[in-house]
């Protein structure tokens, strides 16, 4: 749905496939490494229906492999990601852009795919290795990153992280019923003259029209914590949408989550109830990010 045509070699860009209902298949980021080659990397759980949605539309007859038993992924997040990883290679980090990539060698492992980019909002590099060299990397990361109180952070802690900053969750906040518009990924649905893409005319009538839902954002004015499918009321306590996401956020100290609602209520400051529990909690409708680092 993003316009490629604008990637370089080396540059990162985060798109979607849009399916023939409007809907999305999955979004995923797209790494450009020369004219002709790219790097797909889409969501691990939706891995097989991707590989055959692009092969049932690949009407360029390019080829396509399906790499994912051969790599390896360790995000490394956080205010300190860049000076620990200096440590492991003689790659200028801080000359690699947000959303830019190259290939160097990280502890004396050659090869590796080294992408400023993150789903934390903390700052950090991703990085992609072959298997046999992942219990490698991991040990060395930690072999110089524990003075400085390097963590190892699993799927819930990286859940908060990405939530707090209001990043879509393939699956909750976005899936094959909700579209792009809806979910206030205009931005990278993207109307190029002469580059047309399935199902582009649809969303672009709801670009011009407008939609009947929106995603938005809200924080609980009361102690709880929001889970997905909780019902979302107006003031009246008239139905008007579902959580998709929620947690209780260790920075605001609060209950955060997001859901789509019916217009009007999309509108920044609107109050809102979530229902937990059979009992309704008063909420606010904000713009995300609920909490940015730095």
């Amino acid at each position: 749905s993003n316009d490629v045509g604008k990637l370089v070699p080396g540059s990162i860009q985060y798109t979607c496939f849009p399916n023939d209902r409007g809907g999305i298949v999955d979004d995923l980021l797209i790494y450009r490494y020369s004219e002709d080659t790219y790097l797909l990397v889409v969501n691990a759980a939706n891995r097989e229906k991707d590989y055959n949605w692009i092969l049932s539309h690949n009407r360029e007859n390019a080829t396509v492999e399906d790499v994912s038993d051969e790599i390896s992924l360790l995000a490394v997040q956080g205010p300190h990601a860049t000076s620990l990883l200096q440590q492991l290679t003689t790659v200028d980090l801080s000359g690699i852009a947000y959303y830019h990539f190259t290939t160097g060698e990280i502890a004396g492992i050659r090869d590796v795919i080294i992408s400023h980019t993150g789903y934390t909002g903390a700052g950090g590099f991703e990085l992609y290795v072959r298997n046999s060299d992942g219990i490698r990397l991991w040990d060395s990361l930690f072999e110089t990153g524990r003075k400085i109180g390097l963590e190892p952070a699993g799927l819930a802690a990286r859940d908060t992280l990405r939530l707090e900053m209001g990043y879509c969750l393939y699956g909750n906040d976005i899936d094959d019923t909700t579209s792009p518009i809806e979910a206030g990924l205009g931005w990278i649905t993207k109307f190029v003259d002469g580059n047309p893409f399935i199902n582009r005319e649809e969303l672009e009538r709801q670009k011009t029209e407008g939609v009947q839902k929106r995603l938005v954002g809200f924080e609980l004015q009361e102690r709880g914590i929001p889970r997905q499918h909780y019902p979302i009321l107006n003031k009246a306590g008239d139905f008007i949408g579902e959580v998709t996401s929620g947690t209780m956020s260790p920075m605001i100290n609060r209950g955060i989550g997001m859901g789509y609602v019916t217009l009007p209520h999309d509108a920044p400051g609107s109050d809102i109830l979530i229902e937990i529990r059979n009992k309704q909690i008063p909420a606010v409708v904000v713009k995300p990010p609920f909490y940015k680092t730095g």
